[in-house]
């Protein structure tokens, strides 16, 4: 039988939190999250966090979501997948501000559209490359 302390939202628990790798370094925010229903008809599990804007675009919904996943589908690396998907095995802990992963920043997908971003966008800003 489930206890009701058992239950807990996506809201509570996941969505908005920052991810930090095992170095402390952040590696981005959990933007939504990827269930699997079992075959046996049991409740869906969590089986990937997923980042960006191609993750976050769907939960905002209506114009505003369509237009921030189509800058985020443009603005991403070729090879990089979308929405970035961190699977569940990587993750260390969950706490109600922040999720812990297992792996370094170098390791994740969420990490190729951030130094994309900084190579191609941030240090051609004047100032950009401190």
């Amino acid at each position: 039988m489930q206890r009701e302390t058992d239950i807990v939202t996506a809201n509570e628990m996941v969505w908005d939190r920052q991810i930090f790798d095992r170095d402390g370094r952040e590696v981005g925010k959990v933007d939504d999250i990827e269930l699997d229903v079992p075959a046996d008809g049991g409740p869906p599990v969590v089986t990937a966090l997923l980042c960006g804007p191609t993750a976050l675009g769907p939960r905002m919904g209506a114009r505003i979501g369509t237009w921030w996943s189509a800058v985020g589908r443009r603005m991403r690396p070729g090879d990089d997948p979308y929405p970035a998907r961190i699977p569940i095995e990587k993750v260390a802990k969950f706490d109600r501000r922040r999720v812990r992963l297992r792996v370094a920043a170098s390791e994740l997908p969420v990490d190729h559209m951030r130094e994309w971003t900084r190579r191609h966008i941030i240090e051609r800003i004047p100032g950009g490359r401190r």
